[in-house]
This record gives structure tokens, sequence and C-alpha cells, in this order.
């Protein structure tokens, strides 16, 4: 093990019904950049809190530096230089970047003496960031960056990454992997968590490959293919969506200058929408997160009500009806955040299958539930979408966060939508269940349903949309045909640029 940064054997973690990681090994060189690749429920989350010491595993050992390394709580891996930057994270949106990075410290300095590392820590990795700013006024690229910048201070050895790309433009993106890139340089390794195979391939010097909590191989991604990492992680042969032809049908969704106000006090309100989504189209809709994702939602949802002609719905109008009456008319939507919104953490899945569709799936009789047809509507689902569960009877907090947004998508989707929108569909979730959520997308277009995507992830509203359109700060950029479109407008238009701005990219 001499000369390895980090060295792993036989990490084995088991939970009931349910063995997480089973002798799972593998090292980490000093200045490498190593990806940590799987399914969702591969073990991937699991492992990397036993390396940031907020799960103690059941066997084997780590050896950090020549030295045993057993962390019991996430502050001593810290103190032995590991970091890491979570895929959700943890700010607090009313107080400034310095206080938020003061809240990570055990000992902080003066806030003057901390704004001034941080101003020198962001200009040195090229992550401006100024320290008095309220976090809540930032956007979520500017976010990240406390979190990174939170981790440097630290002088980590070890930088472990989750998902960092999910939030950020294409040009955010290559910012970010020019830092990564320079603390490579300078002997930090990083362990790199995506399911963007092509980033990977770009990043990564080594990656190991999960499946069902088992080490099943190892891989040089810049000479291997996305395709054939993916077939890695699943182990069979990756379908990607097909679509058959269709023609654009009636209008059965329209916006007419919809301005509401956000809810939230760091939310965005969304300002003079208007667009037109007909049958057997989908729409993309790209934007960096809190630049009126939710509201839009919400609009369309009924959670936000809107004035009078704003909101049309196959001819009818229903800015004033709520989301009851809009899912009772076709309108169904899926919001982002899976555990808290479009699922109860601790109802089962059954009854979650119930909250939304009871009234379409005919679930409840002169008031009065039915169970049975309830329970075996989650079965359809979890048997349909391969939610990876015990049964419909588990609680939804149970579950991975990439197979509850299965279960949560598919709910929606068999309940045959006229109008379907959907934030973030496959976020968390693996390459193979991803391409199953995108063709069930596919289907309900060629169906005759009406489909708005609302998504940061670029290649995939490259790979669904006919149309596509960027938010910005509440704002959206003129409706585009997808295909032709280049990575540099697309981020023009994520950015706030329109019309000619953008055409002449």
């Amino acid at each position: 093990m001499t000369g390895k940064l980090l060295s792993i054997r036989g990490l084995t973690k088991a939970y009931p019904g349910v063995v997480a990681n089973s002798d799972v090994s593998f090292d980490i060189e000093p200045g490498e950049v190593h990806a940590l690749l799987g399914e969702n429920g591969a073990g991937k989350s699991t492992l990397v809190k036993m390396i940031y010491g907020l799960v103690k595993p059941d066997s084997g050992h780590m050896v950090l530096q020549g030295r045993e390394y057993t962390p019991a709580e996430p502050q001593a891996a810290r103190a032995a230089g590991v970091a890491m930057v979570f895929q959700h994270f943890s700010l607090f949106d009313a107080l400034n970047v310095a206080e938020n990075v003061a809240l990570g410290m055990a000992n902080p300095p003066k806030t003057s003496e901390l704004a001034a590392k941080i101003t020198d820590v962001s200009e040195q990795y090229g992550l401006p960031l100024d320290p008095w700013k309220i976090v809540g006024d930032l956007s979520a690229g500017e976010r990240q960056r406390v979190e990174i910048i939170r981790c440097l201070l630290q002088d980590p050895k070890l930088l472990i990454m989750d998902e960092p790309t999910s939030v950020l433009t294409p040009q955010e993106v290559e910012i970010l992997f020019a830092t990564l890139r320079k603390l490579k340089a300078e002997g930090t390794s990083i362990l790199y968590i995506s399911h963007k195979l092509e980033e990977i391939r770009a990043l990564c010097d080594e990656a190991t490959i999960l499946r069902l909590g088992k080490k099943v191989g190892t891989c040089v991604p810049r000479d291997t293919s996305a395709a054939q990492m993916a077939e890695l992680m699943v182990g069979s042969e990756l379908h990607r969506p097909e679509r058959a032809a269709t023609v654009p049908g009636a209008v059965r969704l329209a916006l007419r200058g919809l301005s509401v106000t956000s809810p939230g006090q760091f939310g965005t309100s969304l300002k003079d929408i208007s667009l037109e989504v007909r049958a057997g189209e989908v729409l993309g809709l790209a934007g960096v997160a809190g630049n009126g994702q939710d509201e839009l939602l919400a609009a369309l949802a009924g959670e936000i009500l809107a004035k009078p002609g704003m909101v049309v719905l196959d001819g009818a109008e229903i800015g004033a009806k709520g989301p009851g009456a809009r899912r009772k008319m076709g309108l169904l939507t899926a919001p982002e955040e899976r555990l808290g919104h479009a699922a109860a953490p601790n109802m089962s899945l059954t009854e979650n299958a119930l909250l939304t569709g009871a009234e379409r799936e005919a679930l409840m009789q002169n008031g009065f539930l039915k169970w049975g047809k309830a329970k075996s509507f989650a079965e359809a689902i979890i048997k349909r979408f391969d939610v990876r569960t015990p049964g419909p009877e588990t609680a939804a907090r149970a579950l991975s966060g990439g197979n509850l947004q299965k279960f949560v998508i598919g709910r929606e989707v068999m309940q045959r939508p006229d109008v379907l929108v959907v934030n973030q569909p496959t976020w968390g979730v693996d390459a193979s269940a991803a391409a199953v959520i995108r063709q069930a997308l596919l289907d309900l277009a060629v169906g005759g349903a009406a489909i708005v995507v609302i998504s940061q992830d670029l290649d995939e509203l490259m790979e669904v949309a006919d149309n596509f359109a960027a938010l910005n700060e509440g704002r959206l950029s003129e409706i585009r045909p997808a295909k032709g479109l280049s990575m540099e407008e697309i981020g023009l238009m994520m950015g706030g640029a329109h019309g000619l701005e953008v055409a002449h990219a």
C-alpha cells in the first residue's frame, strides 16, 4: 500500500434486508481524479459515507497516507484531510458567505480574517466569490463555490465530490473542471461521483465500478466509451431511447404572459412567460437552479394561482384552479424535490401512489379508500420502472434517491396524462434508469400528450426535446428548435442572453 493516498480493503456494510457494500477494495493515488460509478442502489453513497465518517463499516479497513484510518465522524475525517462536497448544499440562505463557511469550522477566525481567506482562495482557484454576499441571493453555481471553498480552506488531501455539475451551466462546468485540474496538479486527490459519463471521460484518470454493492471492475475512462462504462455499470447492453415520428397536433398547454410572485423570500418570480406546447411535442426548458423552475412548475400544478387568461389547458382557462382540479382535467406534474414535495417521506409507496392517483386511477369510492387497488397500482409502478424496494409497503424515505425518483415519475406517467410537466425527471438516476424514464416520456408524446421537461441536464434535453428554451431570472428565452443548437448557444440562453446575441454566438 506504499505510496497510495487511500487504500480501501474489504469494506462491507449491511442494513436490514440489503447489503449496501460487500467486500469493496480499491486504491486512490496522490493527485488522481478517481471516478466512482454505479447504478442507483449500487452502494456509492454508503461507500463515501464510510470514507467521510458518516457511516461505520461492519468489516474491512482503510489506510490513509500509510496510517490506519477509522473516522468516527465527519470532523475526524476533515482533521485527517478528507473533505466532501455533497450533491445537496447545506447552506443557510439568510447568512452571508463568510458566516456559512464559519459554521463548518471548529475554530473559525474573526469574520474579517475569514473573508480575506475566502477571497484569496477564490482568486487562487478561479472561483470568484464575494464573502459578504447573502447566500440566498447567490446562483446555484455560486452556492457550489461556497461549498468547495469551505472544503479548500481545510487544505484537503482527498476531496469527494457528489454529482458536482448537476446545477451548472456549460461555462460553469469548464470553470469547475479548471479548478479540479489545478487541485490535481497540486497533488490533491479527488473522488468523483457522477452519472454524466462524458464528464468522467474528460476529467478522470481511473474509474471503479460498483454493481449491487460489489466492485465489478475498473477502467481508464479516457480509453472507454460512455456506452461501455454504462454497460459495465448495469451488466447488460444499454438501450438508448427511441421515438417514433410524430406530427404536432393541437395546442394542449398555453401560457399567456404568465407572471406570478414567488412565495419564498429567496425565490424567483415569473415575469411575462408565454409558450405553447402541442399534442405530441416535448418542450425542453433549461436553466441553472434558482431561476424560476420551481415557481413555474408550481404555477402549472396549481400550487400558485394565476390571473385569468394566463394558463390555458386544451382551450380551457385553469389559472384559478387548484392541483386536484387540474389533475382531474389531465394536467399532471412531478416536482424536483422528490422527498417531501413529490412524496411524503413516512408514508408507504402504496399511500404515496394514492396521494396523486386517487382520482385518475379510481382509488376511492363514496369517500372510502380502495387499498387493494392502490396497492396494485403501486406494484405496477414498481414493476414497470424497476424500483428497487422490498415492496409497496416500504416507506418512501427508505428508498435510495434514484429509486424514489423512478417511482415518482412512474406514478405520473402511468396515469396517462394529457399534459405532463416534470422538473429534473432523471435527477440522480443511473444511465439505465434515465433511459427508461426518457423513453416513457417520449412514448407519452407519441400517444398525443404534451410534455414539458424542465432539466439542468442538457444532454437529456437534447435527447428528448423537439423545442428548447431557457429560464433566467424568471424570464423565458425565445423558444427554438432543439436540433442544431450548440452548447455555446444553450449556455448563453441559460445565462440570460437573448435574440441576436444568441443568434450570432
